[in-house]
């Protein structure tokens, strides 16, 4: 005997999520039954919204439902200094620390030809343009202590050799290897606190 088709349909819907097998898979399904249905519309609501509300600032590349988000619209930051992030989730983590008043950027993703992430696969030359156009003066790279993230930090000192730009990389208090979500809030500020200067042109 096996589940009726809603529910084994529902089961395949929650394992299409990131690391939820088939047993938490089951588990979420069959708990979803008992549900209110308030919370059924909600949750259906939610999924749609995020389906159909949520782009990318046309200047940072962060998640937002408007066109520029509310990071980079905020006067009261400062828009000298852009922190240069792997993914989107990791603003989030920055921003929980509280200590940053900058900008940011996101590349989504690290250079890593074996993987066939080449430079021109993530958001380096938008930052390139943003750091020329918007009179940028310290660029922090904030990507996570691995190969990759060398290899982009490495890049893109490169590319801003010459320019009057501070570059500098957020101090490894950090594991290698770790994701920068997993990150506690405290070990965050004190690398942001202690990041290194690679280089001042």
């Amino acid at each position: 005997m096996s589940y009726p088709n809603s529910i084994k349909n529902l089961i395949e819907c929650y394992k299409k999520l990131p690391g939820i097998g088939e047993k938490t898979a089951e588990r979420l399904a069959l708990a979803s039954i008992n549900l209110d249905e308030e919370i059924i519309n909600l949750f259906s609501k939610s999924l749609s919204d995020v389906k159909h509300k949520i782009k990318r600032c046309i200047k940072c590349n962060n998640l937002t439902e408007e066109d520029i988000c509310k990071i980079c619209d905020n006067p009261k930051r400062d828009h000298s200094v852009i922190c240069v992030v792997e993914e989107a989730k990791n603003v989030i983590v920055f921003e929980k620390v509280g200590s940053y008043n900058g900008i940011y950027h996101v590349l989504d993703g690290l250079i890593s030809p074996l993987n066939g992430k080449t430079p021109e696969n993530i958001n380096i030359t938008s930052l390139i343009k943003r750091i020329k156009d918007e009179n940028i003066k310290e660029v922090i790279i904030a990507v996570k202590p691995s190969i990759e993230g060398e290899t982009t930090a490495l890049y893109i000192l490169k590319i801003l050799e010459g320019s009057n730009v501070t570059v500098s990389k957020i101090a490894h208090g950090i594991p290698l290897g770790a994701e920068m979500d997993y990150i506690d809030p405290l070990t965050l500020e004190m690398a942001l606190e202690d990041r290194k200067k690679l280089y001042e042109y």
